[in-house]
């Protein structure tokens, strides 16, 4: 069996027990940085063969992962932090594994998309879309139709140039700028995406809200928005109050357009 186990994306008490239980019982585990992980497994008095396994060497190393399978051996991969093959290695094992019909499995946890997503307070649904490519091509690209909420990891060094883009690409959205989820230093930080954001430190996740859904009606004069609605059997009193509804103005402002009439 594989298992696949989120470690903690900040916060090392951030770890199931079932977690913590699978990497004590498995035979190996395969790390994208051992020394990283070393830390971890040892705060959980954690000992086991530590192999790496990273972006780098992910195809290289997979017959290895897979021997351990073909002598019925349990194993768990694991990232730096989070969950395996969410921006992290592990899909290429995950597609193999399914081919050869070797069993695995996720040991849940935590998720700095998930966090995220949860401490920005939008609705879903959310596409996850990590790190922009460097290429505008492929940036354009990948975001080609993109309504929703949109999920971003960004390096400290390109939120400015990151932000700048979207809001370009995107419209200038309102979005949640996480940094430090589950640290000491955690902060969300809520502004428009042509904000300038001046930080020189931490990691971060960029929440971006689904654009703003305005109403065709609004477009009309104030008289016409009316008499669209009485055109179809409201009274006018009715009508006002719907029309102010959709402008989120007082009544009274939309009551004003109507005075000449009489």
């Amino acid at each position: 069996m594989v298992y696949f186990v989120a470690t903690p994306i900040g916060n090392l008490g951030e770890i199931t027990y079932r977690a913590v239980e699978t990497l004590k019982s498995v035979c190996a585990i395969f790390c994208e940085d051992t020394r990283h992980s070393k830390v971890l497994l040892d705060h959980y008095g954690i000992s086991k063969p530590l192999y790496s396994y990273h972006k780098f060497n992910e195809k290289k190393s997979l017959e290895f992962v897979l021997s351990f399978c073909e002598r019925g051996e349990d194993v768990a991969v694991i990232s730096d932090a989070g969950m395996p093959c969410i921006n992290d290695p592990g899909n290429v094992l995950v597609n193999e594994l399914i081919r050869r019909n070797f069993k695995y499995t996720v040991v849940s946890g935590a998720s700095a998309v998930i966090n995220a997503f949860v401490m920005s307070g939008y609705n879903p649904p959310f596409t996850y879309y990590g790190f922009l490519p460097e290429k505008k091509a492929d940036r354009d690209k990948l975001l080609d139709g993109a309504v929703g909420v949109a999920i971003f990891y960004v390096a400290v060094h390109d939120i400015k140039e990151n932000m700048a883009y979207l809001a370009q690409r995107l419209g200038d959205r309102n979005c949640c700028l996480v940094k430090e989820l589950t640290k000491t230093y955690e902060r969300a930080t809520f502004c428009k995406l042509s904000d300038v954001i001046e930080d020189d430190k931490g990691e971060f996740v960029l929440v971006v809200d689904k654009a703003e859904q305005r109403n065709p009606l609004c477009d009309l004069s104030v008289e016409q928005h009316i008499a669209y609605y009485t055109s179809g059997g409201m009274s006018k009193s009715d009508a006002i109050k719907a029309a102010a509804k959709d402008r989120n103005v007082p009544k009274n402002e939309i009551y004003k357009h109507t005075l000449n009439d009489r």
